[in-house]
């Protein structure tokens, strides 16, 4: 990925919902075009969480190319976290049902770039994999 404003974006999507950071400071600091693609992937957290994750699903096909991008590099990151660092906290069940929903909400990015999309498949396979062995062991 070489666009400088999804690098941005990549960079800064989470700032509205993880901290005091306003959509005017946004834009003041990194102009328009950064922060209009930083709302775009921005969940909106004063709806219900599961409401919230089937918006994921719901509008995802309908990104513009760069959120498609910071979504499939933010998808793979979780899942590979994840899979290094589990939360001793995350019951094995909600690690499969995130991998399944981050799945979900990938498929309706397909087709935005195909090596990324590869990238996080084997991110997925090998998170399931780990599931599916922990709840073997």
């Amino acid at each position: 990925m070489t666009d400088p404003i999804a690098i941005a974006t990549a960079l800064l999507y989470a700032t509205t919902e993880d901290t005091e950071t306003t959509e005017a400071e946004l834009r003041e600091r990194f102009g328009d075009e950064v922060t209009g693609v930083v709302l775009e992937v921005t969940d909106d957290k004063s709806l219900p969480k599961a409401r919230g994750k089937q918006l994921q699903v719901e509008q995802a096909p309908h990104f513009s190319q760069r959120a498609k991008l910071v979504k499939l590099a933010d998808k793979t990151a979780n899942l590979r976290d994840m899979l290094q660092s589990p939360p001793a906290d995350l019951p094995l069940k909600r690690r499969h049902e995130y991998a399944l929903w981050a799945k979900n909400v990938i498929d309706g990015l397909r087709g935005a770039h195909p090596k990324l999309e590869s990238i996080f498949d084997t991110a997925h396979r090998a998170m399931v994999e780990a599931l599916e062995s922990s709840e073997s062991s």
